[in-house]
């Protein structure tokens, strides 16, 4: 049987976590605007189900966090923000003016900061790299 990797409820079903309103909600609010914080996360969420409390919406990202669904960044200066895309270590630029967020597919050239000097006997599975600067709109 196919399942669709980007249904929410055969994400939550595959994650071991039951199927709920307010989960799939946010894994929907989630992929139609990554890189949300959870008060953007909730403000869709009620739009879309009606009274839902802001503890039920860091709740549910916590858990898809946890169970690998939902990804959480922290960009300095910046509230934790959620993305469907996990799992392939892929990187950002931040507006430092307006706050926008894409992401980057693969870094190359030099990257000496990719593989540390020293990695004081840690098994190391992932590099996270921000890049910093001024988006189009705002540089115009």
């Amino acid at each position: 049987m196919h399942t669709d990797a980007t249904d929410p409820r055969e994400q939550l079903r595959a994650a071991g976590l039951r199927v709920t309103a307010p989960r799939v909600a946010v894994l929907d609010a989630v992929a139609a605007r990554p890189h949300s914080d959870a008060d953007q996360v909730a403000v869709t969420v009620r739009e879309a189900l009606g009274s839902v409390s802001t503890q039920a919406v860091y709740d549910v990202l916590r858990a898809c966090v946890n169970a690998a669904i939902l990804r959480r960044i922290e960009p300095a200066g910046s509230a934790a923000l959620y993305e469907t895309r996990i799992g392939d270590n892929h990187h950002h630029l931040v507006c430092r003016r307006c706050g926008t967020v894409v992401d980057v597919d693969c870094v190359v050239g030099s990257a000496p900061c990719l593989e540390p000097v020293d990695d004081h006997g840690f098994t190391i599975d992932e590099a996270e790299v921000v890049f910093w600067g001024l988006c189009p709109t705002c540089r115009s």
